[in-house]
Order: C-alpha cells, then sequence, then structure tokens
C-alpha cells in the first residue's frame, strides 16, 4: 500500500493533471482550447514549466539546500511563473474566453493557496488543489468529468493521508480553493 499511494500522489501531481485537463478538453471540446498552438501554450506553462523544478532545484541557490521544501517551494514559482505566462501567451495567440478562464482559475488558485498557506498561516493542500482544479474546469466546460473526478480526488485523498502528507482539513481546503476560484471567476465574468 505504501508504494501504491507514492505512486498515486506522483501520478496525480497538478502539472500532470493540468496536462490531462488541457488533453481531455482539446479531445472532448477542441474548440475551447482554439487550435494546437493554444494547446501546446497551455501544455508549456501548465505542465511543462512546473515539472522542470522538479530536476533543477538540486542547480538553483536558495532552493538546492532546502530538500524537498525547497523542492515544493520552487515547483510553486515555476507554476505562477508558467501561469504569469500562460495568461501573457493567450493574450498574444488571441485565446478563447475558456482559456482565459483555464489560466485565470489556476492563477488565483495559486494566489489563493499562497495566501492561506503563508499569510493566514493555515496549511492547504497544493496537491488537493491540483486534483481539483482540472475536475472543475472540466466540469465547468460541460465534460462529464463528475464521477472520474470524484474517484480521482477519493484516491488523492487516500495516497495524502496515507502517506501522511497532509490531514483531513488540509485536504478540503486544498480541494476547495480552485472551486473557491472557479466560482469568482464565474461571478465576475460578466464584468470582464
Amino acid at each position: 500500500m505504501d508504494k501504491l499511494s507514492r505512486w498515486i500522489r506522483v501520478a496525480t501531481a497538478a502539472p500532470i493533471l493540468a496536462g490531462c485537463m488541457l488533453g481531455v478538453l482539446y479531445c472532448c471540446r477542441p474548440e475551447l482550447i482554439g487550435g494546437a498552438p493554444p494547446l501546446q501554450w497551455g501544455l508549456l506553462c501548465l505542465t511543462v514549466l512546473p515539472l522542470l523544478a522538479y530536476p533543477l532545484q538540486r542547480y538553483i541557490p536558495g532552493f538546492r539546500d532546502r530538500g524537498r521544501e525547497g523542492q515544493r517551494s520552487l515547483a510553486m514559482v515555476f507554476a505562477v511563473i508558467g501561469y504569469l505566462l500562460g495568461c501573457a501567451g493567450n493574450a498574444l495567440l488571441r485565446g478563447t474566453r475558456a482559456m482565459w478562464i483555464v489560466y485565470t482559475e489556476y492563477l488565483l488558485s495559486g494566489l489563493l493557496l499562497l495566501a492561506v498557506n503563508k499569510l493566514i498561516g493555515k496549511k492547504a493542500s497544493g496537491h488537493a488543489c491540483g486534483a481539483a482544479g482540472p475536475v472543475a474546469l472540466l466540469c465547468y466546460f460541460g465534460v462529464p468529468a463528475l464521477l472520474p473526478g470524484a474517484v480521482l480526488l477519493v484516491l488523492v485523498w487516500w495516497a495524502s493521508l496515507h502517506t501522511g502528507r497532509h490531514t483531513s482539513a488540509q485536504l478540503a481546503g486544498g480541494t476547495a480553493v480552485p472551486l473557491a476560484a472557479l466560482l469568482l471567476i464565474h461571478l465576475l465574468s460578466p464584468l470582464l
């Protein structure tokens, strides 16, 4: 069970699930992505760039000597840079409204996680956030992902609890973050 829970945590890392979400969206609702270049840009910004933090951590001063904590911190930095580049690229590519929602949801979720974890001093699970966000986006765009998404979230919660990485409260907080971000985007979208 230990190996299975560790494997689930690796396979459900936020950048991997972001790439899966973009792939599913491209297959089910390609008009929302807007073609291959926006898809490729999204994969670069939401998947490749955040994943690069893991191998590069050992070479970047200020992060290399901090072990797993340095790795997580650098991954968050790379992810936010990816989200900002995603927004900028979407503007240059004249991306679809749906891709604006995707990038904004990721950026807001990252900022909300930062606020909860650093400013408020509570710990919300980035892993749960990274799993719930793609599921919420797929459902928002009309892709029937609720049941498989619920199974995914159960697996993420189980693996995180089994490995002792998070408490139930931290997982609940992380799961709520992208839902709150998407609700905020939905409420404000008529104003944008």
